[in-house]
Parts: C-alpha cells; sequence; structure tokens
C-alpha cells in the first residue's frame, strides 16, 4: 500500500484567492510551510478506498517518523489476515478523525492478539455502569458495590480510559482516600464542638437566642458527620473494582487487571474483648470502649436478661445470647422450621436490610443453612412466647397478619431488625450495662460454649461460619475466669525443685512445710504428685448463665 510525505504551505494567490500549493515560490526556504504525510488503507468491506492523512510537521524526519508509524501498526496483522487489517485500518481512520496520537505500537499489538476491540473508548467510569447494571446476586452485595462505586471508584478513575488504567492510578487513589481521613477527622471534631457549644447555650433570653440561632446556621454550614474509610473498606472497595476488571477481562475489554496488584494495608477483624471491671471504670470516665467488638461478662448477660424478662421480645435475646443466631436470622426464624418437641431449630431463611427496607433472604453462606439443638430452658422460654403470640392472634382477629414468623410485631408483621436493635440498646441502657452490639451477642454465646468446653468445630457449626478460621480469631476470647484457670494449670504442669532452706526465712520455711504436708495429706491414693491436670474445671463465676439441668416436671412437658 502506497504511502508518502510531501511539503506544502497555506499560501493563496493574491490574485485569484486559490491555495498555491507546491506551486508556492516560498517553498524553496527550508523554514517555509510543513510537512505531510499520506498512507493508503486496506479497502472497505464494499471495496472503496481509504486512507490516512495528517499535516503539520516541522521536519520530513518527523513527517517520515509518522509514516514509519503508520506502517508498522498495518504491519501487527498478517497479509491473509483480512479481519486484523480491518481492525487497524478502522483504528487509524478513528485516530486520524478525532486527530489524536497514534497509539503504541506494542500496545495495538498485545490488543490485536488477545482478540480485543481496537477502537474502544470505554472508561472506568462507564465500564463500571455497565457491570453493576448486569451484576446479579444477593441485593445486599450489589447494594455494597453500587455504594463503592458511587462514592469512591467513580469520582476518582471514572474519568481515564479502561485500557489504559494501571497500578500507579489505584496506589494515588487509595492514598488519597487515607490522607482524606485526615480532614474527615477534623471536620466530625470541629462539627462535635459545635455541637457540644450549642448545648451549653441558655435557651432564655433574647441575646442567648440569638446566640443559638447564629451558632445553628454555622453547624449547617459545616461538613455533614462522615465516616473514616478504614482499612477494612479500601479493601472492599478493591474487591468491588477488581471483580469489575475480572469481568472486563472476560468480555475481552482488557488484559491485565491492576486491582489484583495494589498493595493495600490489611484489614485486620477486630479482636474482642470483656467487659471488665477496669474496663467499665475506664468506658464511665472517659466513653470510649476499648474495642469495636466488645463482650458481657455470663453476670453482666444475666442481669440484662431477669431485667427484660418481661418484655415481649424475650425470647428472641434468650435464644441469641444463648444459640448465636445473627440479629437478621432471629427476625426471619419460622415456626415451621423450629420443632419444640425435638428440641430443634433449622436456621432456613435471615431477613436483610437495605437502606430501610427489609426482604427476605438466605442465608449468607452454605454453612449458615444449619439446625441448631436448644437447651430446656430455651424451649420454655419459646413455648410461652408461642402462648404470647396465639393470645395476639385472638385478640388482632381478622387484622392479624399472618407471616409464620416466630418474631413478630403485636399484629403479626414482619419485625424491622433495625427496631430490634433500638429495643435492645433501650433495655440495656436502662439498667447501666455497658455498651454491646446486638451483632456481638452471639460473640458470647461461643465465649460461654467455648469455656463450657465446646470445640471450635461444634461452635462454628451452632454460630453458622464458613471458615474456622472467623470462628477461632473473632469468637473465641475467654472469659476472665476461664483464663485465670487456664495459666494455673499451666504453671502446675511444670515441676519445680524444693526452695533451698538458705533462701528462705525460717518463718518462711515453717509455712512451707506446713503447705506442703497439708497438700501431701490431699492428695489421694494412687494419685499423681505432681498434680498432671486432667480436666479444667471452670470458676462458678459461669454460673447465672449456665443452663440448669431439666427438672422432673420440665422432663413430663
Amino acid at each position: 500500500m502506497k504511502g508518502s510525505t510531501h511539503r506544502r504551505c497555506y499560501c493563496r494567490d493574491p490574485k485569484t484567492g486559490k491555495p498555491l500549493g507546491k506551486k508556492c515560490p516560498k517553498l524553496a526556504g527550508r523554514k517555509h510551510g510543513s510537512y505531510s504525510v499520506r498512507q493508503e488503507l486496506p479497502p472497505r468491506a464494499d471495496g472503496t478506498r481509504r486512507s490516512f492523512s495528517r499535516a503539520g510537521y516541522e521536519s520530513l524526519k518527523a513527517a517520515q517518523a509518522e509514516l514509519d508509524h503508520i506502517r508498522a501498526l498495518l504491519g501487527l496483522a498478517d497479509a491473509d489476515d483480512s479481519e486484523g487489517l480491518d481492525q487497524i485500518a478502522e483504528l487509524l481512520e478513528k485516530v486520524g478523525d478525532e486527530k489524536a496520537p497514534l497509539p503504541d505500537i506494542e500496545s495495538t499489538r498485545r490488543r490485536l492478539s488477545h482478540g480485543l476491540d481496537l477502537t474502544s473508548r470505554l472508561t472506568v467510569g462507564g465500564w463500571l455502569d455497565i457491570w453493576l447494571a448486569g451484576k446479579k446476586g444477593r441485593q445486599s452485595a450489589i447494594s455494597r458495590d453500587e455504594s463503592n462505586i458511587r462514592v469512591h471508584l467513580q469520582p476518582r478513575i471514572g474519568h481515564l480510559r479502561l485500557d489504559r488504567l494501571r497500578v500507579t492510578h489505584l496506589s494515588e487513589m487509595f492514598e488519597a482516600i487515607a490522607e482524606a481521613n485526615v480532614e474527615i477527622a477534623e471536620g466530625n471534631a470541629a462539627r462535635r464542638k459545635a455541637v457540644e457549644d450549642l448545648a451549653q447555650i441558655p435557651w432564655k433570653g433574647r441575646e442567648p437566642r440569638s446566640r443559638r440561632k447564629a451558632m445553628k446556621a454555622a453547624i449547617a454550614e459545616m461538613e455533614p458527620y462522615r465516616r473514616i474509610v478504614g482499612p477494612a473498606t479500601r479493601q472492599r472497595v478493591r474487591s468491588t473494582l477488581r471483580a469489575a476488571l475480572n469481568a472486563a477481562i472476560a468480555q475481552q475489554l482488557i488484559t491485565f487487571n491492576p486491582a489484583s496488584h495494589v498493595e493495600l494495608e490489611a484489614g485486620r477483624r477486630p479482636k474482642a474483648l470483656v467487659w471488665t471491671e477496669e474496663r467499665i471504670l475506664h468506658w464511665r470516665r472517659t466513653g470510649e470502649t476499648p474495642s469495636p467488638v466488645m463482650v458481657w461478662t455470663p453476670e453482666h448477660t444475666g442481669l440484662f436478661l431477669d431485667h427484660v424478662a418481661e418484655d415481649r421480645l424475650y425470647a428472641l435475646f434468650h435464644l441469641v445470647a444463648f444459640r448465636g443466631l445473627r440479629r437478621g436470622e432471629a427476625c426471619g426464624q419460622r415456626w415451621t422450621d423450629t420443632n419444640l418437641s425435638a428440641g430443634l431449630l433449622t436456621v432456613a431463611k435471615q431477613l436483610v436490610v437495605n437502606g430501610w427496607e427489609v426482604y427476605e433472604d438466605d442465608p449468607k453462606t452454605d454453612a449458615g443453612a444449619r439446625t441448631i439443638a436448644l437447651d430446656s430452658d430455651t424451649v420454655q422460654a419459646l413455648k410461652r412466647h408461642r402462648a404470647q403470640q396465639d393470645k395476639d392472634r385472638e385478640k388482632w382477629g381478622s387484622a392479624w397478619v399472618e407471616t409464620g414468623r416466630v418474631f413478630t410485631r403485636e399484629n403479626g408483621e414482619l419485625l424491622h431488625p433495625a427496631n430490634v436493635t433500638r429495643r435492645f440498646i433501650e433495655l440495656y441502657e436502662e439498667i447501666g450495662l455497658p455498651p454491646v452490639r446486638l451483632h456481638d451477642l452471639p460473640h458470647g454465646a461461643a465465649t460461654l460454649a467455648h469455656a463450657a468446653g465446646a470445640g471450635l468445630k461444634d461452635i462454628q457449626e451452632m454460630l453458622g461460619h464458613s471458615s474456622i478460621t472467623i470462628t477461632s480469631d473473632t469468637y473465641t476470647s475467654l472469659l476472665p475466669e476461664a483464663d485465670l484457670a487456664i495459666a494455673e494449670a499451666a504453671a502446675r504442669l511444670v515441676p519445680r525443685a524444693r526452695t533451698t532452706p538458705e533462701n528462705i526465712a525460717p518463718e518462711a520455711e515453717a509455712e512451707l512445710d506446713d503447705a506442703e504436708s497439708a497438700d501431701a495429706e490431699s492428695v489421694p491414693d494412687g494419685a499423681d504428685p505432681l498434680g498432671e491436670i486432667r480436666e479444667i474445671n471452670f470458676p462458678s463465676a459461669h454460673a447465672p448463665l449456665t443452663q440448669s439441668a431439666p427438672d422432673e416436671k420440665s422432663e413430663a412437658e
């Protein structure tokens, strides 16, 4: 295919006004005019000719380099590859029409070899919209992806070309997100301080009212409270982008996923802590919680359940506290999946909150669909709850809404999980208990089960975790009493030599001899005098929440 370079100018004949073109006498000078290139392209499917033309080069060398670049692009496809030649011709036509720079040869070679569209100018934002519109799956997961795209990805990298997205772009984006956390923290602190100052201004009086009005106006102009984008959130943003780019690779839009190679700080799962007396004292003084995940002691849980014994949701809180159901699972539990005679409960459905809308869905994982054994106290609590529900059904009559749920509103309608959480907070604040999340009550159930001797595998099945790692990392904080018992038992496992008399005072030696003689008398015949530990019995601090064995009356029932 023919191609050439030529020199021309835009001078016109002063008489006719027509361009002089190559006839301009000034072209004899080196600095007059500019160079142009023209390259013939493969014909269209209908046989019509097409070509690439571009002008404005200052030197013959620059024009010749551009022509060589065009010929190199045409040479990427074999002479018998009509489809490849047509793609390159369309690419050059589009570049010429848009007056865009010629594409990189190696990049074009890779795209051509992978069968990608050479003329695509799709942006990251455009592809994210296409991907999200066609995404299927759990509504909660789709909503999370939509939020990540709208809040983080579209504003920061949505304008970039999809095929030109690099790891450096993503590294810069996540660095900017982390730096914005400082501004968010400062803005939140300023707004919080302004609200506190507003609360200190008296209500009565002309001057205080004027000050309150001015303060409210200032607060209205401040940025609203915003959440810090922590490492875990940044990991979720990357997960959304990585999934979208993997889909783009499947559609042959790109060949490389930069989201899989950007380095981020690991989002560590917060360790749960038990509310000890020292931590409660610190919380009361400062209002700060030691960890995002806090767990009540057995005494705290017992106080809470005693306080809410007459509340209509007592059975729900009892079930969550002892058997580890999640909030959505408890709200979505059906009577048809609850066998009180056999003492078994099957978790088959859950209620999920999306914004404020509530919908029914399957458990998050296959492990979440599980059958849980119920102790006698829990069975009795559910029986009393069912009896009260039957009375409510009779009272409401035709206005009763039959949902088949174990836990409902007074008229039978579905419980909104957020209202259950609100009620939970109201109840424990009434008696001054330290704060925990309803989401973390199953944590307490797992801790109690672990302290009572249950293995990690048993706890994993009870809580419906897909991985035992989640169970061991998050849901097995030892109670202080159990931790102390294990520490003492571990110390007794190491045999120690008798303390020499030279190193102790006479009084201490006498006391030691008396203690040793007493210990020797207490060792049964045939027992190991070194005190081999066969089993650890936890102290009675667990008693307030341990389930009592069924008496004769309950067994008869």
